[in-house]
């Protein structure tokens, strides 16, 4: 099999799931499908919601003690938690992984599915996850974190792409090469200059700030200010950019 890495999920972690996944769903246009209960072993529960074929998930603690919880008391709610790569060997990436002393957290074992976490405090800023679902070539086939009837639920008449996701450090270049060895993919500066990291379906950027973090995603929308209406009418504070939701700005792109 070729190598191949793409942008398959991110991950958000509320203090509830309600309403932050109603209320994302409802401002972008987007469908919920699918509750994972097997991330209750983990003291959590989730939603699903599919943005074309990436996937946008948000998980909340439902006890104490969680890994989750202490992320949201330790970033002071900032949800930026997790970002998760569909490739071709997990397992060889993990081992690439430990050569640059990033250690593996947690396997995922869900066949067809297989996924490798590893560390946060060894990727900085977020988790990284690596996974691969056997016999499923096709973006739009088998994805079990998301369900069997995933695709089913994509909508894209209001939001059409994840199309970039932004994370902060206090020295920028430096975790965009720390990732970028990580994932075996070279640094670019964008046309703002920022430090990029470039997959076949979004970009990572990486940017100025006081801690390590993921802070912003951006969406390619058909209509942004219909959208930040939207926000306005479910309460959520707006942007110029869009609307701050589960501790990440959500910016629109048209």
């Amino acid at each position: 099999m070729a190598p191949f890495l793409r942008l398959r999920q991110i991950c958000l972690v509320a203090d509830a799931i309600e309403p932050a996944a109603s209320q994302i769903a409802a401002i972008l246009g987007l469908n919920i499908c699918y509750r994972d209960p097997h991330v209750g072993k983990y003291g959590l529960e989730n939603v699903l919601i599919p943005v074309d074929t990436t996937l946008l998930e948000i998980v909340a603690p439902i006890q104490p003690g969680t890994a989750a919880g202490r992320f949201l008391e330790k970033t002071g709610g900032r949800g930026g938690y997790m970002a998760i790569f569909c490739c071709d060997d997990p397992d060889a990436r993990s081992r690439h992984a430990a050569t640059l002393g990033v250690r593996t957290a947690n396997v995922i074992d869900h066949a067809p599915y297989h996924g490798v976490q590893l560390h946060p405090r060894d990727c900085r800023a977020a988790f990284i996850e690596l996974n691969h679902t056997d016999g499923s070539d096709n973006i739009r086939g088998a994805y079990p974190p998301a369900g069997p009837d995933w695709a089913n639920a994509i909508r894209t008449d209001t939001t059409q792409a994840l199309v970039s996701v932004e994370l902060q450090s206090p020295d920028p270049a430096d975790l965009a090469a720390h990732w970028g060895r990580i994932l075996e993919l070279p640094v670019h500066a964008g046309t703002d200059g920022v430090a990029e990291l470039q997959l076949p379906n979004a970009n990572l950027r990486f940017v100025r700030g006081d801690n390590e973090a993921m802070t912003a995603l951006t969406f390619k929308v058909a209509d942004a200010a219909k959208i930040r209406e939207a926000a306005k009418a479910q309460g959520v504070a707006t942007t110029s950019a869009g609307f701050t939701l589960a501790g990440v700005e959500f910016r629109l792109s048209t």
